[in-house]
């Protein structure tokens, strides 16, 4: 494949993995948003239950993440069994750990709401949101591999289109049944509250699943098969896991590594907290792009690791680097514009919290390019089966260095917010240099033999 074709493919598959990204980000802030008129309690009550569900979908996505890699070497080989096992063992890894969260959710959910929060006042409101919407991840336990298969399949939009059905019915629904309506005397509804915020996300996923299955259901290139029974089968689970296991687990510590910054920056002055507290957001947003870039580079090299194409590889990673940094100075120009109008953006705000913001400004405009160099590292070194390796770098660089340092800078030397901060780009550049070693290496040495050992059916 001629770099040309290889940059047209990898972005026809990238703009819809991008809008993705930023829709699932907007459905978690859609239930936040239309509770906001009930007062602050609600609202404190459904930001600290999302914070609990959108980890456990983010441990989901992350699975699903890596049985896309599986699938995309199925789809490489032209092979439908390769494919239809690939699909199956991701359905049942999927499912078994929603079921272990929602098992958790429903038994510990008392002990684990007064781990988060001591407000008492809060308890119940988060207990009736979670009952409704622990079932949420059940349904995407489904959602995620059938997107994972489109994805793999190179039809990145039909998982786009399903995300666009989701979104306005879930909030159309969640307004209606959180504030109930009044049309005639007879025709009334009074609103549940945050639990109405709850029904409605079930339902609007539970479309979503729908039209995903109808698809999948109608797609020329797949042949949906039953699961076959037998040792074959429990081998190909066991194999598929343990290349998967890793990636969930990275994103699992960086969920975790992200939070304890959190914790650490509350321990900041206020103004501080707050300018921090404002940023994140746009950085998570921004980013997304950079993200599917890097998602769309690694099933492509997968695609090609299945089909045993290979002349091209290390050139064709080269270009996914380039283009990725490409993004990713794009991505710091418009962070550098947006910090010139930040007063507009958020206005009323004091004047020490702009002052924050600005001392902040030049290291979250740098903080993407270097994240954007790592992230498609990371990606294309899961693609050739170096899953372990890329959580062994991520843990080394954020759990041994980085969140000791920036809790020695603000617990142990009162740092400013500049320093405090700075760790984030930090623990970046930290990784940078064994991503692009270990890229190199495991570029140099991927063979006949290392493809055949990744096609374990």
């Amino acid at each position: 494949m001629s770099s040309q074709s290889y940059v047209k493919k990898n972005f026809s598959l990238a703009w819809p993995l991008a809008l993705n990204g930023l829709l699932m980000q907007s459905m978690l802030m859609i239930d936040t948003l239309l509770v906001s008129p009930l007062g602050e309690i609600p609202l404190a009550a459904i930001g600290i239950a999302t914070t609990i569900v959108a980890a456990v979908l983010g441990i989901q996505m992350a699975l699903a993440n890596g049985t896309q890699l599986v699938l995309s070497r199925a789809v490489g080989a032209k092979n439908q069994n390769s494919l239809s096992k690939a699909l199956w063992s991701g359905f049942f890894i999927n499912a078994a750990v929603a079921v272990l969260f929602w098992i958790i959710l429903t038994i510990f959910d008392r002990p684990l709401i007064a781990l988060l929060t001591d407000k008492i006042n809060l308890h119940q409101e988060i207990a009736d949101y979670l009952n409704i919407s622990k079932y949420i991840i059940l349904f995407t336990a489904v959602t995620q591999v059938m997107i994972a298969l489109f994805n793999g399949l190179g039809k990145t939009k039909i998982p786009f289109k399903g995300y666009l059905i989701e979104l306005p019915v879930n909030a159309i629904l969640s307004y209606l049944l959180i504030h109930g309506y009044h049309i005639s005397e007879g025709l009334s509804y009074h609103g549940l509250g945050v639990q109405g915020a709850a029904i409605g996300s079930v339902i609007a996923i539970t479309i979503r699943m729908v039209y995903l299955g109808l698809y999948m259901h109608l797609e020329p290139d797949f042949i949906f098969s039953p699961p076959k029974t037998g040792s074959n089968m429990l081998v190909n689970m066991r194999a598929h896991f343990i290349e998967i296991f890793p990636i969930a687990a990275n994103v699992t510590i960086l969920l975790i590594g992200a939070t304890i910054y959190q914790l650490l920056y509350s321990q900041l002055a206020i103004n501080a907290y707050v300018a921090i507290t404002l940023v994140m957001p746009w950085i998570r947003a921004g980013t997304q792009f950079i993200a599917a870039w890097s998602h769309s580079s690694a099933i492509t090299v997968s695609q090609a690791i299945g089909s045993k194409k290979m002349d091209d590889l290390v050139k064709n990673v080269d270009t996914s680097i380039d283009i990725a940094v490409i993004i990713s100075i794009l991505c710091a120009a418009l962070f550098g514009v947006m910090s010139l109008f930040m007063s507009q953006i958020y206005p009323n705000l004091d004047e020490t919290t702009y002052q924050a913001l600005a001392i902040i400004a030049p290291l979250y405009i740098f903080l993407p390019i270097v994240r954007g160099y790592n992230t498609v590292h990371g990606n294309i070194l899961r693609a050739v089966g170096q899953t372990t390796a890329v959580f062994k770098i991520n843990f080394t660089g954020q759990w041994l260095i980085s969140i000791p340092l920036c809790a020695f800078l603000i617990l142990g030397l009162d740092a400013s917010i500049f320093w405090a901060f700075a760790i984030q780009p930090f623990e970046e550049v930290v990784k940078a240099l064994p991503f692009r070693q270990l890229a190199r290496k495991s570029l140099k040495e991927f063979n006949a033999e290392k493809v055949q050992k990744l096609m374990y059916d």
